[in-house]
């Protein structure tokens, strides 16, 4: 037998676990079954606080899954942490016997059955912001190369993302990664994510656990459209005459507002158009997060960031205003009574870290965090706020917004950090990843 441990040193209790015995023989506490079914026998575990999920299959899938995970983690992919691969396993007559994968569990993720049955803390729109959230990942890994193969919303974990959701591919066991995709590969694809997406769904509204407002049929039927918009603005070509530079700078905003970043751009002469063209060359995902992560350290998902970054920009303003008042009545600010009269942005981030997120974080009950993770918690308390000031016609501040968020909406709503555990003693209703 063979175990292979990426970074051990980071998941030291994995190396303990009995792997010699077949899964469903193992009898560990803190052991529960994954919700929904599944080709392969699947458990969660929970070590010292952290959750894995472990799955038995062939060897020569395990090598696929755990090379393959590797690869998307290491691309800047959204996936699960691959964290081991058991092969060469053998029963007590010396016969071969499937291996193991484990992957940490990925907290605050939910899986599609939970979300579009209505459950818990409701998502406008849900239905299109799961075709988004599937469709923006599948665009995703064709940009870097791996065809999926089995897209679906099985193989998929969803997490909340203030007000829209983020996927994470969980499954690769029909996958590959390859130079450049061709065309007949990502129209294949997209084929097998429509044909899936549509048996999923379907398959809820047969029995009974489809919101009413979402149809199956329309949703798969929209795939293919919104991958060729989503696909069209990130790699085709545009024309811009001498002195039309300005487009491009409108081209990489709508990329930026994509939450993708350009860090190559070829500009070409177009003798025949009597212009340039210009075409995106590296596109990457994760603008807005990977700006908040430079400014503050905080780990969030592309939407999440977009909105944190905008409330620092709003903290930037109320700060600068206070300046400027003390400024113009003569109180000297700073050394020596000389002031900078716009503080750099860095400054305003670590302020508001300081000043604003860490102090209403500090102030809800530590218990409340399985239901939600800190940037979301924030989101959605920036959200109610606003409700209670139109409710209200006046000013709420974020500390009264918050005394009323816990009691009127956290308190009641539903554990999310590992919602994809199966009850004990309960049965298996939702599907989860494998």
């Amino acid at each position: 037998m063979r175990v292979q441990i990426a970074s051990p040193s980071e998941h030291p209790d994995v190396a303990g676990l009995p792997f010699l015995r077949r899964l469903d023989d193992w009898s560990l506490p803190d052991m529960h079954g994954v919700l929904g079914l599944h080709r392969h026998i699947v458990r969660l575990i929970e070590l010292h606080g952290t959750s894995y999920v472990i799955k038995e299959l062939p060897d020569d899938l395990v090598a696929r899954e755990y090379r393959l995970l590797r690869e998307l983690d290491v691309a800047g992919l959204p996936t699960a942490e691959v964290v081991g691969a058991v092969t060469g396993r053998v029963d007590d007559g010396g016969g071969a016997v499937d291996g193991m994968l484990v992957t940490r569990h990925i907290d605050y993720s939910i899986p599609y059955r939970t979300l579009l049955a209505g459950r818990g803390l409701q998502i406008p729109y849900l239905g299109e912001r799961v075709l988004d959230a599937l469709v923006g990942l599948l665009v995703r890994l064709h940009l870097a190369g791996f065809f999926w193969g089995d897209c679906s919303l099985s193989n998929t974990l969803f997490r909340r993302d203030a007000g829209a959701l983020s996927a994470y591919v969980i499954d690769m066991e029909t996958g590959e990664r390859y130079e450049v995709l061709s065309s007949g590969q990502r129209s294949l694809d997209l084929q097998v994510a429509s044909e899936n997406v549509a048996g999923g769904l379907l398959d809820l509204q047969a029995g009974g656990r489809l919101h009413v407002d979402i149809d199956p049929m329309d949703i798969a039927r929209q795939i293919e459209q919104r991958y060729a918009q989503l696909w069209a603005e990130l790699t085709d070509a545009d024309q811009f005459a001498p002195g039309e530079t300005h487009k491009i700078d409108r081209r990489l905003e709508r990329l930026h507002d994509l939450g993708f970043d350009v860090e190559e751009m070829d500009i070409v002469d177009d003798a025949d158009a009597g212009g340039f063209r210009y075409i995106p060359r590296v596109v990457e995902h994760g603008f807005h997060r990977g700006r908040l992560r430079s400014l503050t350290g905080l780990e969030t998902t592309e939407n999440q960031a977009r909105r944190l970054l905008a409330d620092i920009r709003s903290f930037g303003h109320e700060l600068n205003q206070e300046r400027q008042a003390k400024i113009d009545s003569g109180e000297p600010i700073g050394h020596g009574g000389t002031a900078v009269r716009t503080l750099p942005e860095n400054v305003v981030a670590v302020r508001w870290l300081d000043d604003r997120f860490e102090p209403l974080m500090a102030s809800i009950p530590p218990h409340l965090f399985a239901k939600l993770e800190a940037a979301e918690i924030y989101h959605q308390l920036l959200e109610h706020r606003w409700f209670l000031c139109q409710q209200d016609n006046a000013d709420v501040t974020l500390e009264q917004a918050l005394d009323s968020y816990i009691a009127n909406v956290l308190a009641d709503a539903p554990d999310e950090v590992n919602i994809t555990r199966e009850a004990d003693g309960g049965s298996a209703t939702f599907d989860a990843h494998e």
